[in-house]
């Protein structure tokens, strides 16, 4: 897992692109963390983009900084490279890595994905997956199989105890379209971000939101209801 410095910077210069080029390109890398309870890799083989606030280059609907920077979502705002994991429904923790330059908010959830490191380790903190295919057909079991929480949000992905290691060859065909869960225009095909590996047993299933109440609407971004599970 260790790496020299020149690699990690040229890593990390690399996730300084536009997350949406990045994002199929990502696909087929493996993300480890290294816990006291033992080491979890998972190679990925889904992704969502999300750009930036609505008053930046490219506004995205569907992302947690569309209204602008929160002590929540500020690691989107930072280096590329670290980790933004983020609560949800009271249940669920999600990962995504950020990317694109620095103070530029973008970042790359992680949906689905193939453990291939860890196995056990894995089916212990998923006891409930039936097969070894869903331990991370999902971002908040993805997250689950490698231990991640939002301690963990802001935390550099390139470095002990994590690791990023990037496909050494192309993973394949790759498959694009709408972003699962996302309320509003962020859902659309207009945002076709979501990637993933064509055909792969671990892509999760897609999900269009679910409708929103006026009071639900009137109470966060249009994008407050992406990333379910």
């Amino acid at each position: 897992m260790n790496q020299s410095t020149g690699a990690m910077e040229r890593l990390r210069d690399f996730l300084s692109a536009d997350a949406r080029e990045l994002a199929p390109q990502l696909l087929g890398a493996v993300l480890t963390h290294e816990s006291r309870d033992g080491t979890v890799s998972i190679r990925l083989t889904e992704v969502e983009a999300y750009m930036g606030p609505e008053d930046s280059l490219h506004p995205d609907p569907g992302s947690h900084t569309y209204r602008g920077p929160t002590p929540r979502n500020a690691p989107m705002f930072g280096p590329a490279g670290h980790l933004y994991v983020y609560f949800t429904y009271g249940m669920h923790h999600c990962t995504n890595i950020v990317c694109g330059p620095a103070g530029v908010a973008s970042a790359l959830l992680l949906r689905a994905g193939e453990v291939v490191d860890g196995l056990e380790l894995a089916q212990r903190r998923r006891p409930t997956s039936k097969t070894p295919a869903d331990l991370a057909s999902g971002p908040a079991r993805l997250a689950k199989a490698l231990g991640l929480t939002t301690a963990d949000s802001g935390r550099d992905a390139l470095v002990p105890p994590f690791g990023l290691e990037l496909p050494s060859v192309p993973a394949g065909a790759v498959s694009s379209g709408p972003r699962v869960g996302v309320a509003g225009a962020g859902g659309t095909d207009e945002y076709a971000w979501r990637y993933w590996l064509t055909g792969d047993p671990t892509v999760s299933k897609y999900k269009a939101a679910k409708p929103r109440t006026p009071k639900q609407a009137a109470g966060g971004p249009p994008g407050a209801a992406f990333h379910q599970r």
